[in-house]
């Protein structure tokens, strides 16, 4: 790999390339009672308070959700990020959100990489040629070498597996005419002031995808949304089936969009970064090679044989995520979840124990 930001060709979905490793995600590691590194997800329930508000409204659930409802939590979310309504595209988790993108029918889609796979599992399974654009250590975005053919490009903001956090200047200059610029902020509310965000810039030629399956731990809700013009929003929604989402899920939206959620997220995302700085030096004494700097609520490591490590860490109860299905890490690459002392008291003697 030479040179910041190599593209790794481009192929469409018939090409040599492994979509089970795409399809591969954290949850696989994890078996129920184990210790779970491996899932990004903040907890494993929801605070009390917002299942109190999606428990008040199971009574309604033999009326199908209103169009008056959907409008108004776009209002809402809208709202929380200083954009207008028309500008908010409700989402059954972020997940949806890249399965959308292929309605943009773009020529050539370049995804940056190492990053979430999702986006290019839905673009590869849809026909659309894609290229990976693969940042070399250390997985800095300036300089990325995205061809000037490509008229969709994908990322994410913080960087999923790699924790990067890519400063908004250098994600705003891969903007050009006739380019669509996706930008997957699935964790930008784990990050303290979501300094790098571009939720709140109304671009007619940038998507940003927001989840709150971590922060809020709804993964079992699916509950996300897209940010964008109207036109570019409009052209993802044609054709959805109609009560794309259910009554429990603008629910959620609503309310962890509201001022008292968002304090609530702010002293997480605080929290995070307490955790995260707590842990690094703990792994590098164990002669753990950590990747910083890192801004997500997870961690990328690199040790001499990762499979080996993560299997016997298994075999303790303890869910690492494997690193090698992300395009351009291999075995030796290992991602943890920022987890609380006692969490990482486990996994630190795990590894003293096993050695590496």
């Amino acid at each position: 790999m030479a040179g910041p930001g190599v593209a790794a060709g481009s192929s469409g979905a018939g090409s040599a390339v492994d979509l089970a490793a795409l399809r591969h995600h954290g949850d696989r590691e994890v078996r129920p009672g184990m210790v779970d590194f491996a899932v990004n997800v903040r907890g494993d329930a929801p605070p009390e308070w917002l299942r109190r508000r999606l428990a008040a409204r199971l009574p309604e659930l033999g009326r199908y959700p209103s169009d008056t409802e959907e409008r108004s939590v776009r209002s809402i979310v809208a709202a929380r990020h200083g954009r207008a309504p028309e500008e908010v595209l409700l989402l059954a988790g972020a997940a949806e959100g890249f399965a959308l993108l292929p309605r943009l029918a773009p020529r050539l889609a370049a995804v940056i990489h190492p990053s979430f796979t999702e986006p290019e599992l839905a673009l590869r399974e849809a026909d659309i040629p894609v290229t990976r654009v693969v940042l070399p250590p250390p997985y800095a975005l300036a300089g990325a070498g995205v061809p000037d053919a490509a008229d969709l490009v994908v990322l994410g903001n913080p960087t999923n597996p790699t924790s990067v956090l890519h400063p908004r200047a250098v994600v705003e200059s891969l903007r050009r005419p006739g380019r669509i610029v996706v930008v997957d902020e699935a964790f930008a509310d784990a990050v303290p002031g979501e300094p790098e965000s571009l939720a709140g810039q109304s671009y007619p030629d940038v998507l940003v995808l927001r989840s709150l399956t971590k922060t809020w731990a709804l993964a079992g809700l699916r509950c996300g949304y897209l940010l964008g013009s109207a036109p570019l929003l409009a052209r993802l929604n044609r054709g959805r089936a109609h009560w794309a989402l259910g009554t429990l899920q603008l629910e959620a939206i609503a309310a962890t969009a509201e001022p008292r959620a968002l304090a609530a997220a702010a002293v997480s995302a605080a929290r995070i970064a307490a955790e995260r700085a707590a842990m690094i030096p703990r792994l590098r004494a164990l002669g753990v090679e950590v990747h910083e700097p890192a801004a997500g609520p997870f961690v990328l490591i690199r040790v001499p044989d990762g499979e080996l490590l993560r299997k016997h860490l298994a075999d303790r109860d303890i869910a690492v995520r494997r690193g090698d299905t992300f395009p351009g890490l291999g075995g030796e690459f290992l991602r943890l979840a920022v987890r609380d002392r006692a969490a990482v008291d486990r996994l630190v003697a795990a590894i003293e124990d096993i050695g590496l």
